[in-house]
């Protein structure tokens, strides 16, 4: 089988592709043959070595699939042969043949497109969790979306709208229009001062704030909230820089995240909130980063897939339903994954790039 290999961390020109024998389940694994595998910011901080916990080179990135079950390991009992699955493998899902245990994986009907089924599994999991598991949003209430012209800001405002929420949303110039369409109010980052504008809304503020980004923008997103507000971080992509690892970015983010850590224990009003997707899929629950309580554990701990199930089922859905649009910006061969990674930065605002095995 074919698979994408990091060597060594860096830009998109670490990427290649290998011949290898094909994997074999384990016990409680199943063998799968991937029909699609997502490109992302997240697999850009896989390759560039900034994301946490990733591994030492090599290994194979991609975040997530959709495939079809090929083998079942000993002791494998949900699933069959022949049925099509999707899973978070966090790093791995770029190959044409991945292993995975049988408990992560979750059903996918088969009269959907895997590559708009793949969008839920990360993206759109990640938007929802975020505003119903962490944030634990209600009707009504203001929400800040930064990186909103983004595959998981988009999502968020998707998500938001259904939820009766308020939305405003950070987002270049030229990406004003399409955060507009999906009714949030759009907030130049370059041209207009966002806390400022928030700051200007009845309660001087908003009741949650949702940052994939980190460091500076951590901070002013904290004076942001109104009483009662809470701030969610659930991304650093603010530690890379052109696609590779900015160290002088790292030394910001650390210290932004340190300064919240010290200003959510001295407020009683308003809390920060860390989120991590595989973190919430093992432990199913989101712990407060500040205000007298610890972070989001990084060990192990009881796994609860139950709980991913049921919001993958939510919001499969909604996709039934019409009420989320996943878009696919283009599909590519393995062998192109490199053209893939090269493409991020330009294809954000236009959908999901998908590479097909």
């Amino acid at each position: 089988m074919k698979r994408v290999v990091v060597d060594h961390f860096g830009g998109p020109e670490v990427l290649r592709v290998v011949e290898d024998d094909d994997p074999r389940p384990g016990p409680g694994e199943v063998c799968v043959r991937v029909l699609a595998a997502g490109v992302s910011f997240t697999d850009a901080q896989l390759r560039a070595g900034t994301y946490l916990g990733v591994p030492k080179p090599p290994f194979t990135p991609g975040y997530e699939l959709v495939g079809v079950v090929e083998e079942l390991g000993p002791g494998c009992s949900r699933l069959r042969e022949g049925d099509r699955i999707g899973a978070l493998t966090v790093w791995g899902a770029d190959a044409e043949r991945v292993c995975v245990p049988e408990a992560e994986a979750v059903e996918v009907p088969e009269d959907l497109d895997p590559a708009e089924v793949m969008s839920l599994v990360f993206t759109y999991m990640t938007a929802y969790q975020l505003l119903h598991r962490v944030a634990k949003v209600r009707s009504g209430e203001t929400v800040l979306v930064h990186g909103a012209a983004g595959r998981v800001g988009t999502a968020i405002l998707e998500l938001g709208a259904e939820a009766g929420l308020r939305l405003y949303g950070t987002a270049s110039a030229r990406d004003r229009a399409a955060v507009e369409r999906l009714g949030a109010e759009a907030i130049d980052y370059r041209g207009e001062d966002f806390l400022a504008r928030v700051r200007a809304l009845p309660g001087k503020g908003v009741d949650v704030v949702l940052d994939g980004l980190g460091g500076a923008v951590s901070l002013r997103s904290f004076r942001a909230l109104r009483p009662g507000g809470r701030l969610v971080l659930y991304g650093h992509y603010a530690t890379l820089s052109h696609g590779r690892k900015s160290r002088r970015a790292w030394a910001e983010w650390y210290a932004a995240t340190a300064t919240l850590w010290l200003w959510g224990l001295l407020s009683s009003r308003r809390r920060v909130l860390a989120y991590r997707i595989q973190k919430m899929r093992d432990r199913h629950q989101a712990l407060p980063m500040a205000g007298g309580h610890r972070a989001l554990p990084v060990g192990g701990g009881p796994r609860d897939p139950d709980g991913f199930r049921e919001d993958f089922r939510a919001l499969l859905e909604l996709l039934r339903e019409a009420r989320i649009h996943p878009v696919v910006a283009e599909r590519l061969p393995l062998s192109d994954a490199r053209r893939a990674h090269e493409m991020l930065g330009r294809s954000a605002a236009k959908g999901k790039l998908v590479l097909v095995p």
